[in-house]
């Protein structure tokens, strides 16, 4: 009953969801892709990764200082249900489609030799 709780609060926050929605859309992202569309700083981001990934619904891979998260590969079938439900109802909703506007148009000037 604790997991069930733990995995369906990480998604109550619109923070954790938008971030969510953008890995299932987008695949693997770098912290600094997201601090970019959810114009928050890194402290605040990896306070939502950390949670995501202690819940999860996230991997983390290293490279260098950098982090880059991904939708967990082995996440359980609660979450891959749930994954799909998020696909089919809220990846269109407007804020979705904004995040992965603005993902668009960062990765498009990011210059950044430290953050490939």
């Amino acid at each position: 009953m604790k997991h069930l709780a733990q995995t369906i609060k990480a998604l109550s926050d619109p923070i954790r969801l938008r971030i969510i929605l953008l890995l299932q859309a987008e695949g693997e992202l770098c912290v600094c892709d997201l601090m970019a569309v959810l114009r928050l700083p890194q402290s605040t981001v990896s306070r939502h990764l950390a949670y995501l990934k202690r819940s999860c619904w996230v991997d983390i891979r290293r490279q260098g200082v950098w982090k880059h998260y991904t939708l967990s590969r082995e996440s359980c079938s609660i979450c891959q249900e749930l994954l799909q439900l998020l696909k089919k109802h809220a990846a269109d909703l407007p804020e979705a489609a904004s995040d992965r506007s603005s993902l668009a148009a960062f990765q498009k000037t990011k210059n950044n030799p430290v953050c490939p």
